[in-house]
């Protein structure tokens, strides 16, 4: 029972990782329906980018965190201009086919210059581990709650309490009708790709830090499971990716406390397909009927 509890924490140090990440994919796609899988290669890009700073600058982690995520979110930025905006009327599935495409682009780009060896992440912070009863709890693992915990506050209070945040969710509704309304749609979807791409950085940089080490491919599995965290928290819903990237992490940490650390991630896609099959919307999702 006590490392059922102990994996029970651990999986919300984790999980909180991929609400991070599942944040952006789900505004991606509340504003755009598009699914940006190269989002995964923006969470790596971000610990890249910190990993420069710390080592060659001799940064501290915070300065480098925020000048980490302003760097992803002019990505973002580029890449929605660059890639996606010539695409926004053409099929889904072109859009879908593009954004695979820039996945590879930049994780090929990114081992063309810094080659596929794994780089240790600089320790700025020194480790301290506490004891809570039988519980251990690292300063790494807290810092990483908390500075995830704040980042989904100041998200929800730009969303629900900004006029870019209102913006956001007027063309998520109805892009042509907010365009009539005055709003610049392409302001408002570059600024939701800026947003999750910092989001992103902010988790590649944190989990960098965590496990020591980072390199050019780190992304791709994340980045996948954190889509499956939006999908399974109900994907268009800020609340709900939250809620799937913390079930994600909690599942990955019980499978390997039950000794099948090597079916972990059979395990997280085996009860995505279960709760779809149950709701197909997602925890949080409605079933909305569509007019043919």
């Amino acid at each position: 029972m006590e490392i059922f509890i102990q994996q029970l924490v651990n999986g919300l140090f984790l999980g909180s990782i991929y609400a991070l990440m599942a944040l952006g994919y789900t505004m991606v796609y509340g504003i755009i329906k598009l699914i940006n899988f190269a989002h995964g290669d923006i969470y790596m890009i971000g610990s890249f980018i910190g990993y420069f700073l710390i080592n060659q600058f001799n940064m501290g982690f915070f300065p480098a965190l925020i000048l980490s995520m302003l760097g992803s979110a002019v990505l973002g930025i580029v890449i929605e201009f660059l890639a996606y905006r010539p695409l926004r009327n053409s099929t889904r599935i072109a859009a879908l086919i593009t954004a695979i495409g820039v996945s590879y682009l930049l994780q090929n780009t990114m081992i063309y210059f810094f080659s596929s060896t794994t780089r240790p992440f600089p320790q700025v912070i020194p480790l301290q581990t506490y004891h809570i009863g039988f519980l251990q709890v690292s300063n790494i693992q807290l810092l990483i709650l908390g500075i995830s915990l704040l980042l989904m506050i100041l998200l929800n209070l730009i969303v629900q309490k900004t006029k870019m945040g209102k913006a956001m969710r007027a063309v998520s509704v109805d892009a042509d009708a907010a365009q009539l309304m005055g709003i610049n749609v392409n302001r408002t979807i570059s600024f939701t790709f800026a947003l999750g791409s910092a989001l992103a950085a902010a988790g590649g940089m944190m989990i960098g830090l965590y496990y020591n080490s980072i390199e050019p491919m780190m992304g791709y599995i994340p980045g996948l499971k954190s889509f499956i965290a939006a999908v399974l928290g109900g994907i268009g819903l800020i609340p709900g990716a939250a809620i799937g990237g913390f079930v994600i992490g909690l599942i990955e940490t019980l499978t390997t406390a039950l000794g099948f650390s090597d079916f972990k991630d059979a395990v997280v896609y085996a009860v995505l397909i279960l709760i779809l099959l149950v709701r197909p919307a997602g925890i949080l999702g409605k079933n909305i009927k569509e007019k043919v």
